[in-house]
């Protein structure tokens, strides 16, 4: 027993002495901070646009039809493209601001330089109508095709080769807001980043128009900001310029094909699912906060996952063969951390209803109430499961169970992909399962949690045991 000890001390004070220190150093960097904290100013519109989104695709067939036939579904679309569909431009000024506020600098004029960079990066432009009419037809409110594709790109053809290349050319002078939603979520990232880093840097260099003291600060402030901004806009149209004259693009489409395609790619993958299930729980056991370290560092990869998934809902699409992702951030909040760090309802079932120990008995009826809204610290902390060898076995395999055997069940068509709504992290399993992806989702949270139920049971009546014959020990001393 003791030299079973020893190594589980060695190996403990390895993680903690080599591992975890490297972690939370990069976790600590500024990037990381405003990246985490500068996310949350997205939440609102995500969780506002996600009602939208469901009452713009009812999930019950005839209140569908109803409210398309009202004309309201279009209205619900709008707000959901106003909001949910704009996450990128929320991300961009959030992660912005934050960084700037974090150097001690006024944030506002950096944050709308960073939005002005965004836009200035991208073509101002989209794809002609007609071009996707040549394959796809032309369809009417209802969405029925009218026109087939083979009959427009032959009436096409008919007209005057200048009229024919006029009417294909792109729109321009408009913004693409296929760049505004999750499609641009990865260029955000970088531009919020590097906008607010440099700006920072000439801010506390001082290079800023200083103005006498009698002119009204709220006017002073934004001059100090001209020099900063100025330099920085100038340097993002020498970049569109560059992109455009030398590889006929932009920075928004190189960013979104040589960075977050390969992203979304690896973190949606059976690798991806081993990784997001162990993570959590990986952390929590040597006693850092799991959620809030890998939840910052996921939300890069995934939220632009549960925005490709929301728009293909939104378009009647959301299928695996039309490019649905398995792994969203819904993925990670509603299956990975379904009732707590760990699945830990488990537990709560043990503790609650067969435990004999005092200890584990009174930790119980304090996690009840919690677990129901996916906050376990009690248990964490107080059960313990940090640094808790005989809870370790179901604390990791439960998460790891659930991960892959969601991640198969979607990639083999026996549940469909999460549909993009974001249900608050707080909202009790089975109904949020109803609202991110239908009654077979809520079905299989609920499975979820009586395969929680099993697996810890052997290790938490071990351990109760083992508890027992200590409160026991202790009374007879």
């Amino acid at each position: 027993m003791s030299t079973d000890t020893s190594k589980k001390s060695g190996f403990s004070e390895f993680v903690n002495a080599k591992i975890l220190p490297p972690i939370m150093k990069f976790v600590n960097t500024k990037a990381v901070k405003a990246l985490q904290d500068g996310m949350v100013y997205s939440l609102p519109f995500i969780i506002i646009g996600s009602v939208f989104l469901i009452m713009s695709n009812f999930p019950i067939p005839a209140v569908s039809t109803a409210l398309a036939n009202s004309g309201w579904s279009a209205f619900f679309s709008q707000a959901y493209a106003a909001s949910f569909g704009m996450i990128s431009i929320w991300s961009v000024v959030g992660i912005a601001y934050v960084y700037i506020k974090n150097e001690k600098v006024e944030p506002l004029p950096g944050a709308l330089t960073a939005l002005c960079a965004f836009f200035l990066l991208q073509f101002m432009q989209v794809d002609s109508p007609m071009k996707a009419a040549l394959s796809s037809g032309i369809s009417n409110s209802a969405g029925k095709v009218v026109v087939t594709g083979s009959a427009v790109t032959q009436n096409l053809d008919k007209l005057p080769s200048a009229m024919k290349t006029f009417i294909l050319s792109p729109v321009t002078g408009v913004l693409n807001t296929s760049w505004m939603g999750g499609q641009g979520m990865v260029a955000a990232i970088v531009i919020g980043l590097l906008v607010g880093w440099s700006y920072s840097v000439m801010m506390k260099k001082g290079w800023e128009i200083k103005l006498p003291e009698q002119v009204p600060a709220s006017v002073s402030k934004q001059f100090s900001a001209m020099i900063p901004a100025g330099i920085i806009l100038t340097a993002c149209m020498l970049l569109f310029a560059a992109f455009k004259q030398f590889g006929n693009t932009d920075l928004l489409n190189w960013i979104y094909k040589v960075l977050e395609i390969p992203m979304q790619g690896v973190s949606d993958s059976w690798g991806g699912a081993i990784v997001i299930g162990l993570a959590v729980p990986f952390f929590w056991f040597f006693g850092v906060h799991g959620g809030l370290i890998v939840g910052s560092v996921a939300s890069a990869f995934l939220l632009p996952n549960t925005a490709a998934n929301a728009a293909l809902y939104h378009a009647g699409k959301l299928s695996l063969a039309n490019g649905a992702h398995i792994i969203t951030n819904e993925f990670y909040n509603n299956f990975i951390n379904l009732t707590g760090s760990g699945i830990t309802i488990g537990l709560v079932v043990f503790t609650v209803f067969f435990a004999k120990s005092q200890q584990m008995k009174a930790i119980g009826k304090i996690e009840l109430v919690p677990s129901i809204f996916n906050i376990n610290e009690p248990f964490l902390f107080g059960l313990p499961l940090v640094m808790n060898p005989f809870l370790a076995v179901p604390f990791f395999g439960v998460p790891l169970i659930v991960s892959l055997s969601t991640y198969a069940l979607i990639n083999f068509g026996i549940l469909p992909p999460l549909n993009g709504v974001a249900a608050p992290w707080t909202t009790p399993a089975v109904l949020s399962g109803f609202f991110i992806g239908g009654w077979k989702i809520a079905v299989w949270q609920f499975c979820v949690l009586v395969i929680s139920t099993l697996v810890y049971f052997p290790f938490a009546k071990k351990y109760d045991q083992e508890l027992l014959k200590r409160e026991q020990a202790n009374a007879e001393a």
